[in-house]
């Protein structure tokens, strides 16, 4: 009997002991999910990507330098690279009549198109009496290719101190696509306010029919402007460039790379530079007020043109049929008789 009770006794012994232990490993196996967390939260596998997408997008900005800014479509840069790149043609055929007649009417608004651009350049105008505020007589401009003021004063030896230029040179022109354009075309171009600019006459002369290889500016601020002209009307009438024009442009344009296409009807709106002094103006008014009359009343200029029979024009129709008008006092054709405010200028 008390066998009995000791193998008893033992049996329970052992039954505790492998309940204790199955107890405890049942308690670690249900622990352990306790684990899985460090599995899902691991920020540092999400954060190690970054860096080298940080260092993607630095490179990505540094191959942008010098580029046009993205989505400019106007950018005069980019229109620049679209322009077709070939030689000079030559010059043969040239002639301004190629482009109509000089300073027509062709918004037929009753004013040429000289005086449409002096009227849209010019302030403080006056205008020359019964011609409906067309004719300009009087008025200031702040000339984009000096960066100085001009006092214009309208006369036979005053006027051409403003004068009228073509951005793109009608020559220019001709020779690089000009020619396979239709005569319409042509005398647009040729007419198109967002290729005119009042500027001073002088500047004018030298810059004659260069393109911007061969001339720019003295006004250094007004250089970016300028050449985003020139592309904006080379794009507008299918004109090319020159290697070597296309190379002074982007030259002019690395130092403006934001500079866009003018949108404008052709308004010079640049700020003008400090150096603007105030005795460029004195010297204008002062040395053109004098010789006007003196040389209108001392020379009595219709004689010697008169003299001249190789030109002759019966009347302003056929001096503008030939493309001649209008006629300064001196050149082939010129008569008091077509001059009849007598101010030198016939057939305005």
């Amino acid at each position: 009997m008390t066998s009995t009770w000791r193998t008893l006794a033992a049996s329970l012994s052992a039954g505790a002991l492998l309940l204790t232990v199955f107890g405890c490993s049942s308690v670690d196996s249900t622990s352990s999910p306790s684990a899985q967390p460090s599995t899902t939260s691991s920020p540092s596998v999400t954060t190690t990507p970054e860096p080298s997408q940080t260092a993607e997008e630095q490179q990505s900005t540094t191959d942008m330098i010098g580029q046009a800014p993205e989505g400019a479509q106007d950018n005069a840069l980019t229109v620049l690279n679209t322009l077709e790149v070939k030689g000079r043609a030559p010059k043969t055929g040239y002639s301004r009549d190629q482009f109509g007649a000089a300073w027509a009417d062709v918004d037929r608004n009753g004013c040429d198109t000289r005086n449409d651009i002096l009227n849209r350049d010019l302030t403080g105008k006056t205008y020359k009496a019964n011609t409906h505020d067309c004719v300009v007589a009087s008025g200031v401009l702040q000339d984009p290719y000096t960066g100085t003021r001009i006092d214009f004063v309208r006369g036979q030896d005053t006027s051409t101190a403003v004068q009228i230029d073509h951005v793109v040179a009608l020559s220019d022109a001709w020779q690089k696509g000009a020619q396979q354009l239709t005569e319409d075309e042509r005398r647009s171009l040729a007419n198109d306010p967002y290729n005119l600019l009042a500027v001073d006459g002088p500047s004018n002369q030298r810059k004659s029919d260069g393109d911007a290889a061969t001339w720019l500016p003295a006004n250094t601020g007004f250089r970016c402007e300028y050449v985003a002209r020139q592309i904006g009307v080379k794009q507008k009438y299918r004109l090319w460039v020159t290697q070597a024009e296309h190379d002074a442009m982007a030259n002019v344009l690395a130092t403006c790379p934001a500079q866009t296409i003018p949108t404008d009807g052709g308004v010079a709106t640049t700020v003008q530079p400090e150096q603007q002094p105030a005795q460029t103006v004195e010297p204008q008014p002062t040395q053109e007020a004098p010789e006007p009359q003196p040389t209108q009343e001392a020379q009595p200029a219709p004689q010697p043109v008169q003299q001249d029979t190789t030109v002759y024009y019966k009347n302003c129709a056929a001096v503008r049929a030939a493309g001649k008008a209008p006629l300064h006092q001196g050149e082939p054709g010129y008569s008091s008789k077509l001059d009849r405010d007598g101010d030198g200028i016939a057939c305005e």
